[in-house]
């Protein structure tokens, strides 16, 4: 299903991705690579593919880096224009403050997109729901096995969204806001400008107690928030494997992703949804699975590398294994560590021979 071509998009790219770190350090998290791509370039595609024509990015943290990263959207069959917050707005705030580069009328529906969410959800129905039932708000709602950590969101028989319940301890139900939204232009326009406003504590709530239309579109296909290391390479991986299809993706989907001038020993194991950054090099005897490695990063003979981020130019010595770890841009992992577990390595920093282990056997 297709939405009108002309369809404006907000997309919400603010955030400092602090659960993230170190990657985010110098690089704001919708632009970390993702599947061999800025993460977005996932995002954008997919817009573009259900109709979207021009995203009007809301942005904050390193604001300038996105402008460089996509310019005026030209390559991606986009127009793209660049708004920023000079003090954090919240997610209603950012909407908004973002809301006045916006070209369509009041009775046009909006698209507002988080930039740190993958989704297989049909883009096209949620707006098409939106229009035939003249809701103010309609938003994509997915399941999920602990919804304590997302926004939980009730429906009736008819969809009717009857609360909306940021947080909670004890969840009515395991259904929540999947942070895709489609806005009556109009219903943006009476959020209060510059002013800091959470659209999941105070927006959505008070159209609900004053009775507006407020809707769920509720679907069961893939959905990820990338907010944290362990989802951002899962994401990652999941993509290379074609589990979530993606137009951005630059090679066939398989077991791994070989970016131009990579270097992989036919005698390692390179596996997983993998991909191997530009100019990386992984050794004949090496193990890689379901991980990210950077550019120009090293994995020597013999290391193990599992679920894990390479950084940039980092290096991992013979020996070592790495187990759902983020490993910072440049650093060095010397022969024998034994990293697991969530561990994160800051950029720069040497890890001398077997300088942590998690076993006695070296």
């Amino acid at each position: 299903m297709r939405s009108p071509d002309g369809l404006e998009a907000i997309l919400l790219v603010g955030g400092q991705g602090t659960r993230l770190r170190p990657l985010t350090l110098s690089t704001p998290k919708p632009l970390l690579p993702t599947a061999g791509v800025p993460f977005l370039a996932h995002q954008l595609a997919k817009a573009r593919a259900y109709g979207v024509r021009r995203v009007v990015f809301a942005t904050s943290y390193r604001a300038s880096m996105f402008a460089e990263a996509f310019g005026d959207g030209a390559g991606l069959g986009l127009e793209i224009v660049y708004v920023t917050e000079d003090t954090p707005l919240g997610t209603g705030g950012a909407i908004r403050n973002a809301a006045r580069a916006l070209t369509c009328p009041p009775e046009a529906p909006v698209l507002v997109l988080n930039g740190d969410i993958l989704s297989g959800h049909d883009i096209a129905a949620q707006v098409g729901l939106h229009v035939s039932r003249g809701a103010a708000v309609t938003l994509h709602l997915t399941e999920v096995d602990d919804p304590s950590r997302f926004g939980c969101v009730p429906t009736d028989d008819d969809g009717r969204v009857t609360a909306f319940l940021e947080k909670t301890p004890n969840p009515v139900t395991n259904r929540i806001n999947a942070g895709c939204y489609v806005f009556q232009r109009s219903v943006i326009d009476t959020i209060p400008e510059g002013q800091v406003v959470s659209v999941e504590r105070e927006t959505f709530p008070g159209l609900i107690a004053a009775g507006e239309l407020v809707l769920g579109f509720a679907d069961a296909s893939y959905w990820l928030d990338v907010g944290t290391p362990a989802a951002f390479v899962q994401g990652s991986a999941d993509l290379v494997l074609g589990k979530l299809g993606s137009p951005a993706l630059p090679g066939p989907v398989g077991e791994r992703l070989l970016l131009d001038g990579a270097v992989v020993s036919p005698e390692a194991k390179v596996t997983g949804g993998t991909v191997v950054g530009p100019r990386a090099t992984v050794e004949a005897g090496a193990s890689v699975r379901g991980s990210v490695l950077s550019e120009g990063c090293h994995v020597a003979s013999g290391a193990t590398v599992v679920d894990s981020v390479v950084g940039v130019g980092a290096r991992v010595a013979s020996g070592t294994v790495l187990r759902e770890v983020v490993v910072g841009d440049g650093a060095l992992i010397g022969p024998g560590n034994e990293l697991t577990a969530g561990m994160r390595v800051w950029p720069g920093v040497t890890l001398p021979e077997c300088a942590v282990r998690f076993s006695s056997d070296v």
